[in-house]
């Protein structure tokens, strides 16, 4: 359901440092507390572009970690050498679209509260929320479980009381992946390998998200679909909520396109009851947003989503490859794609390879006119927030 608020950000120095750092850390326009109010014309959530983070809550390994990491798999150990602030700081910074893997625990919790190599290497202590029960956000088990929130309360926990900070804002998206992925143990250690998700553990999930947000603060699918013949008529049709109607409001997109989907789909059998809209093929009936990570291969494919109506994510860089070499081009092309999501690791300027990289979108507010498909009028409406 959407209701309305009001309100727009907070101000982020301008960053000037080199040429290749054009769109780099935007000063976010500040409002008067009128933002939300229905200034100028009006746009769909569909016709913005805004900022994303991508696992959003990750924290780099400790160096001797990354060091015992690269002696088993090589240069793959550099993907986790990046760390973001607390979601609040990245929602000051303007993200509006965050990613949280989440990973299934013991009924009483605790089952990746004791990575086997944290004592071995004289690692700091582990967060002792990990040890409570609940959903855990994390990126892997045993190897890289760092994060500025250790359960999947504590994050959205994080974006709720930011939102009641910021009344008003634009509308925050949450990309859960769930993850299970098992990893092999050369040392013979015993390192401990995920539950699987099952049907139930999603309504574990939903039970989570409402335990934080009442139904009444997320745009659910079924909003979208009102009296649609189905989800995907109405996006082709055009009918995402209104920035008006969405200001101060929440959404939960579950990244993934396989049995965890399914088994979500299966737990929540009519659109109309579900708070997480799935990733499905756009010939779907409840198709709506999909994740489309390269801008560059996949450029004429997210533009034409876009164009249909859909809702896009995709990545600016990956791997700190691109903050490793300074390169922009898929930074630029993901701008360019449509895409309403465009994910970084970078949200701000990272000193770690000497580069500077970091990607924002240009301009002063939260989000910008979408260059694919944002009608004319959108140039006068307000995007702060």
């Amino acid at each position: 359901m959407v209701r309305r608020r009001t309100r727009p950000l907070v101000l982020l120095a301008a960053l000037a440092t080199m040429g290749l750092l054009a769109a780099a850390c935007r000063p976010i326009s500040v409002g008067s507390g009128t933002g939300g109010n229905g200034r100028g014309p009006n746009v769909t959530i569909n016709q913005i572009q805004v900022l994303a983070s991508h696992n959003s809550y990750h924290v780099e390994p400790e160096p001797a970690l990354l060091t015992a990491l690269r002696s088993v798999i090589g240069a793959a150990a550099d993907g986790f050498e990046y760390t973001h602030r607390p979601l609040g700081d990245e929602l000051d910074a303007g993200v509006r679209q965050v990613e949280l893997d989440v990973f299934v625990d013991d009924p009483g919790g605790g089952r990746y509260a004791h990575p086997k190599l944290a004592p071995l290497l004289g690692l700091d202590p582990i967060d002792p929320a990990l040890a409570g029960p609940g959903l855990k956000v994390l990126h892997v088990q045993e190897v890289d479980y760092r994060s500025t929130c250790p359960t999947f309360v504590d994050c959205l926990g994080d974006i709720r009381s930011w939102s009641r900070d910021q009344p008003g804002h634009l509308p925050i998206t949450i990309q859960i992946e769930a993850k299970d992925d098992a990893i092999p143990d050369p040392g013979g250690l015993g390192f401990v390998q995920p539950l699987p998700w099952t049907a139930p553990d999603f309504a574990t999930l939903e039970a989570e998200i409402r335990s934080v947000f009442g139904d009444e603060g997320i745009i659910s699918p079924g909003d979208v679909k009102e009296h649609s013949p189905s989800l995907v008529a109405a996006v082709r049709k055009g009918r995402w909520p209104t920035l008006r109607k969405a200001r101060g409001q929440v959404m939960f997109v579950l990244d993934d396109k396989g049995a965890k989907r399914d088994a979500y789909r299966a737990q929540v059998p009519d659109v109309d009851d579900r708070l997480i809209f799935v990733d499905v093929p756009p010939t779907d009936p409840d198709a709506a947003v999909t994740v489309v990570n390269d801008p560059i291969g996949d450029a004429a494919r997210i533009r034409d989503l876009v164009t249909q109506g859909f809702i896009v994510r995709t990545r600016a860089d990956a791997d700190t490859v691109e903050a490793r070499s300074g390169d922009t081009t898929r930074r630029e092309a993901a701008f360019a794609s449509g895409a309403q999501y465009v994910s970084t690791d970078y949200v701000f300027p990272d000193d770690h390879f000497g580069t500077g990289y970091v990607v924002d979108l240009p301009g002063t507010e939260a989000a910008r006119c979408n260059p694919v498909n944002a009608p004319k009028r959108c140039l006068k409406a307000d995007l702060s927030g």
